[in-house]
C-alpha cells in the first residue's frame, strides 16, 4: 500500500473499519485483521490510535459530525417544526442506509465487547437527538400543528424508538430491510395524519 500522510493514513483506517463492518456477517474486528487488511502493522495502526476503542471513537465522532451538521442545517432553513422533524427523522434513517457499517455502530452491534464508554457515547447522541426532535415539536405546538396537550417528550422518544428499530432491522436483516422502505406511509401514522 503506498506511504499516506499521517492524517490520511488515520482517515484511511477508519473508513476501513467501517468498510469491514459493513460485512453482514463479519466477527468482530480485530487490530490484527485491520491490519492485515491495510497491509500495515498492527504497530502501524498504534502510531495512529492509541487503542482500538480510539478508533471506534473516531468512527462515533464521523457519526455525530455528519449527523448533527445536517440536523443543524435542517434546523436552520425550515422554520415549520413538523417539517423539521419529519426531516431529522428522515436523515437519520438515509444515514443508516448509505452508511451501512455506521448502523452496525449505533446499534451497538460493533461495540459488544469493547471498552463501555463507546455505548455510551452512542446513547449520549441518541439523547441528544431526542433533545433536538422535543425542541421541535415544541416548535410544532406553537404553530398548532400539534395538539396543545401533546406530549413533546414522550413523542420525541417515540420516534428515537422508531429510529432504533428501524436501524435494527436493517442490520440484523444482513442490511435487506430498507430503513426508508415504507416511510411515508408510517410518517404518516407518525404524525397522527
Amino acid at each position: 500500500m503506498a506511504t499516506a500522510k499521517p492524517g490520511e493514513r488515520k482517515l484511511q483506517i477508519l473508513q476501513t473499519i467501517a468498510e469491514m463492518l459493513e460485512q453482514p456477517k463479519s466477527d468482530k474486528i480485530t487490530t490484527a485483521a485491520l491490519a492485515e487488511k491495510l497491509d500495515i502493522s498492527e504497530a502501524a495502526l498504534y502510531r495512529h490510535f492509541a487503542s482500538k476503542a480510539q478508533m471506534f471513537e473516531g468512527l462515533i465522532e464521523f457519526i455525530e459530525q455528519t449527523v448533527f451538521g445536517l440536523v443543524n442545517k435542517i434546523s436552520a432553513e425550515e422554520t415549520d417544526g413538523m417539517k423539521q422533524v419529519e426531516g431529522i427523522v428522515a436523515l437519520l434513517l438515509g444515514f443508516a442506509q448509505k452508511n451501512r457499517g455506521m448502523t452496525r455502530v449505533l446499534i451497538g452491534d460493533a461495540l459488544v465487547n469493547e471498552n463501555e464508554r463507546l455505548q455510551l457515547r452512542i446513547n449520549q447522541f441518541l439523547d441528544r437527538i431526542e433533545s433536538t426532535l422535543k425542541q421541535s415539536l415544541r416548535i410544532a405546538a406553537t404553530q398548532g400543528k400539534l395538539s396543545n396537550d401533546a406530549d413533546a417528550g414522550a413523542l420525541a422518544n417515540l420516534l428515537v424508538c422508531y429510529v432504533i428499530g428501524r436501524w435494527q432491522q436493517f442490520g440484523k436483516s444482513g442490511f435487506t430491510r430498507d430503513p426508508l422502505a415504507q416511510w411515508p406511509q408510517q410518517w404518516a401514522l407518525l404524525a397522527g395524519k
